[in-house]
């Protein structure tokens, strides 16, 4: 067994892409691919190869490949920011699996995270990934989830708090507000959403600020400073789903009741599935995360 860093090239987000497409697909989960919780399956090809290389340059010592005679078998991406350390991946072929080889890696992906005092991840149903995780220290919170189409006559909103289009030169207010809500920045993390999602919204008000990442009908991020920014940037997020297209809202933990009534004014499902895992830090609030970042 080889463990070997992950390459910014396209040959090595393609193997990893491939390793979680069979990893996800083995886990017991009838539901729609975008449908299930935050860390399977893998994202859309663009966003999960983009991400692979993101962090492969950003974080070459969190990012590792597991090689049995020079076939990729495993793979697991991680990142540092500040003080905060996330595991954005950690997946294994069903065939290698229950040999040591999620150890292994998780242990040499830890290893980058060394002195960081807070931790994040999501996880699947999984028992397999239950037991890994609580092993490691985290405290698992179940998630909920929120998808369907919007009803736009539950969008009635007073329009006190003003919200328009984010770009690179909201950097500091979006590392402020990382920082405020899970003590660390997501720093470069920005650029690659700003690249690969439809949408940035900001509030900066009197009254606090906070932004939002909308991708089509999915919000990828959402953090502010107040439960009402946070729902005024969510209610906006919505009302810019196309028309038609499946609204999906994910990993709210019991902490994020305000976006849950938001999604409950507007006709969304709720749903249940997978774990936010956080060490040494409380739930972020009000806070969305994203599953492949945190």
């Amino acid at each position: 067994m080889l463990l070997r860093p992950v390459r910014d090239t396209a040959a090595d987000a393609e193997a990893v892409q491939l390793i979680a497409r069979d990893a996800f697909a083995s886990l017991p989960d009838t539901r729609p691919p975008d449908a299930r919780p935050p860390d399977g399956p893998p994202p859309p090809p663009v966003h999960q190869l983009a991400r692979t290389r993101h962090l492969a340059r950003t974080d070459p010592e969190g990012c590792w490949l597991a090689e049995l005679d020079g076939e990729p078998v495993g793979a697991v991406l991680s990142l540092r920011r500040e003080g905060v350390w996330v595991l954005a991946l950690l997946v294994v072929l069903p065939r290698v699996q229950g040999k040591g080889v999620g150890r292994l890696l998780l242990e040499r992906a830890a290893a980058h995270g060394r002195g960081c005092l807070r931790g994040m991840l999501c996880a699947s149903p999984s028992p397999a990934a239950v037991r890994r995780y609580r092993l490691a220290g985290f405290t698992l919170y179940p998630v909920m989830r929120l998808s369907g189409r919007v009803d736009r006559s539950g969008l009635v909103d007073p329009g006190d708090i003003p919200v328009h289009a984010g770009n690179g030169t909201h950097r500091h207010l979006l590392d402020s507000v990382d920082r405020r809500l899970r003590g660390a920045a997501h720093g470069p993390d920005h650029e690659l959403l700003l690249a690969h999602c439809e949408e940035l919204l900001v509030a900066d008000a009197l009254a606090g600020s906070g932004y939002c990442y909308r991708d089509g009908g999915k919000v990828r991020l959402l953090a502010a400073t107040s439960k009402r920014i946070a729902a005024r940037l969510l209610r906006e997020a919505l009302a810019r789903v196309p028309e038609g297209a499946e609204a999906r809202v994910e990993a709210l933990t019991a902490e994020q009741e305000w976006a849950l009534d938001v999604g409950l004014e507007v006709g969304l499902t709720v749903g249940t599935g997978g774990y936010l895992g956080l060490r040494g830090m409380r739930p972020p609030a009000p806070y969305l995360p994203n599953p492949a970042l945190l």
